[in-house]
């Protein structure tokens, strides 16, 4: 059954259309994902939905008495307002009574005189009245769901509880449909798999923005896809998506080139001599011109971001070295007797909570923050490059040009001088929205500016903080690209799972109570770790509690045994055999990125690309060897 129709949606923002005659249908309980560049629209279009945008032209029809409710990309602002006063105002015409009902309420626990008990009495007929009786009940039973203190105040939050307060709020009306911007942005982990959860058990319909590709796959019934201003529909799954994606922009590509070459051949044909245009077909004068009103009619896929990373000189081997590192702040732990060593090349994810210390953690590699006890080594020659979530370096008045080249009309990049417009234009900003001021671009839009300005900056280190927030899928597949090919040290934080997979060659797990737990890989590696170490748990209970009550420090008769001397030798060995097949790898791989590499005899280019395909294979067979042996020597412990 069909809750919401939109159609023939029409609405113009400048010069080209976000919305071109948009047609859609939600219907009750399916779950769709809404995908699209960045600044096609896809925001606006769920303000269209809600009634917080109004078309040009064309309807919004809602069927029966159908709630909408949205949960905006932007969490909502720190304030001394209660978590109880904010989720109340979703009700609008009864919030100021739900709230001053909830502060006499507050009262009453402290001071139950008779003029807080007159008060109440007359809230309660006033709830009555306005047939609001039952709202405060939902409250409490929305906020204790979601796990959120109910007089706490708005300032006393982190980002990721602010998210969970406005989805109280959207919550809380009992929405038929439920639109999420970005809903996974500045949620940890934890919290990303426990919305999931929430949204499969949600009984209404939701439509979602969302750039992180894993929690797409977990949950997306159907994807509709906003591009130059129409909207696709795509049943299934994502996957099958990209796949009928990539045939439908091919099909296009085919269809513009035989467009192009007729307008050609017409063009030439108009403008052959004067006997030709004495016999002029005027019919097919007419026709001409209407080709050239559809070629200039027509808006062409946007591109491809071309990112790369301004490298400087190589810094030294050693990044950062620290041992038996504590660091405590009051009463909480962040490391405890914490030891890394961080070399040049490696690229380390770090995963965990919120508020656990993954950025003081940054701050103590970079010299930044000092520790109360260890011995630490930063690493010489250090050229930082510093991605912040939360874009302190763009100045929201200011251009994006005015941000990226402070100022100046000519940067300078890889050793060569380029117009500020040309470079911005390889990160997809054209001229006129690079003369926009900041604070008028998407989030996505921010990201990609934030990271022009970062990759001018010439580096060997690289931190990127929460850096796929908003971007969309193409500019993050590129990310991921840089990643790989960047030739200094990367430490990356990030809740994406599939980004993380996709670039980090060690992880370094908080659990907690200063515990950080160094894992060769990325989410996959962290949740088979995590799964090993639960039934480990298990099966030690269980032969904790299958031992006889006399017998209670008698080693069980199927006792493990110690790791061998020759596979502890191999262990131990493996290591540095990847360290070798790395740096055979890497050397290859700077030969195959020389320009001039195809050029010479193919035998030899042959046999480099043969022995690349061969090292990849052997890394791979060292690292499940590596985890095999790693595996046997923690059942042994």
């Amino acid at each position: 059954m069909s809750i919401v129709r939109l159609q023939n949606a029409q609405l113009a923002f400048g010069d080209h259309a976000v919305l071109d005659g948009v047609d859609l249908v939600i219907e009750a309980q399916e779950r769709l994902c809404l995908v699209g560049r960045n600044g096609a629209g896809k925001s606006t279009l769920m303000k269209v939905l809600d009634g917080s945008t109004l078309l040009d032209a064309g309807e919004v029809q809602l069927v029966g008495s159908t709630r909408i409710a949205r949960l905006p990309q932007d969490p909502p602002a720190n304030s001394a307002q209660s978590v109880y006063d904010y989720v109340a105002e979703a009700f609008a015409s009864t919030g100021e009574l739900l709230k001053r009902y909830h502060q006499v309420m507050e009262q009453l626990s402290h001071d139950a005189n008779d003029r807080v008990l007159e008060q109440l009495s007359q809230l309660q007929n006033q709830l009555e009245a306005a047939d609001a009786w039952q709202l405060p009940t939902r409250i409490e039973q929305v906020l204790t769901q979601l796990g959120i203190p109910h007089d706490a105040t708005m300032d006393a939050l982190s980002g990721g509880w602010l998210r969970r307060v406005a989805l109280a709020r959207a919550l809380v009306i009992e929405p038929d449909l439920l639109l999420l911007d970005e809903p996974t942005n500045h949620l940890d982990v934890e919290m990303v798999q426990w919305l999931e959860k929430l949204i499969k058990e949600f009984r209404g319909a939701v439509l979602f923005i969302s750039h992180d590709r894993a929690f797409i796959r977990n949950l997306a019934t159907r994807i509709i896809d906003l591009d130059r201003g129409h909207l696709t529909s795509y049943p299934g799954s994502y996957d099958k998506y990209l796949e009928l994606k990539q045939q439908l922009l091919e099909v296009e590509d085919s269809q513009n080139a035989e467009f192009d070459k007729k307008l050609a051949q017409e063009e030439v044909w108009i403008r052959q001599g004067v006997k030709a245009r004495r016999t002029r077909n005027e019919g097919r004068v007419r026709a001409l011109e209407q080709l050239r009103r559809e070629r200039a009619q027509r808006r062409e896929q946007q591109g491809s971001a071309k990112l790369s990373v301004q490298q400087s000189q190589r810094s030294g081997k050693v990044v950062f070295e620290g041992e038996h590192l504590y660091l405590k702040f009051a009463d909480k732990v962040i490391l405890d007797d914490f030891s890394l060593t961080l070399q040049r090349g490696d690229k380390l994810a770090l995963v965990g909570a919120n508020g656990c210390g993954k950025s003081t953690l940054i701050r103590i590699i970079l010299g930044d923050q000092s520790v109360d006890s260890g011995v630490l080594k930063i690493g010489t020659n250090l050229a930082v490059a510093y991605f912040d979530q939360h874009r302190a370096q763009l100045d929201p008045e200011l251009s994006v040009a005015e941000n990226i080249g402070d100022g100046k009309q000519d940067i300078t990049y890889n050793g060569r001088t380029r117009h500020i417009l040309s470079y911005l234009q390889d990160f997809l900003f054209s001229p006129k929205q690079a003369r926009t001021p900041v604070k008028a671009l998407s989030g996505g839009e921010r990201n990609r500016a934030l990271l022009a300005k970062l990759f001018l900056q010439p580096s060997n280190l690289l931190i990127l903080d929460e850096p796929t927030n908003d971007l969309d899928i193409d500019t993050l597949e590129l990310l991921e690209q840089i990643i790989a090919e960047y030739q200094g040290t990367v430490i990356l934080v990030s809740h994406d799972r599939e980004f993380v997979n996709n670039t980090a060659t060690t992880s370094l797990l908080f659990e907690g109570q200063g515990r950080l737990t160094e894992i060769v890989g990325g989410f996959e590696e962290i949740e088979h770790y995590l799964k090993q170490r639960q039934t480990a748990g298990t099966k030690s209970a269980t032969r904790q509690s299958d031992k006889p009550a006399n017998n209670v420090d008698k080693p069980s008769a199927s006792g493990q045994k110690k790791l061998s001397y020759k596979l502890q030798r191999e262990l131990e060995s493996i290591p540095q055999q990847i360290a070798q097949l790395e740096q055979q790898q890497q050397s290859l791989q700077t030969q195959a990125n020389d320009p001039q590499f195809y050029n010479q005899a193919h035998e030899i280019t042959a046999a480099v690309l043969l022995r690349l395909g061969q090292i990849e294979d052997e890394l791979l067979a060292v690292l499940e060897r590596w985890e095999e042996l790693e595996n046997l020597q923690q059942e042994s412990r």
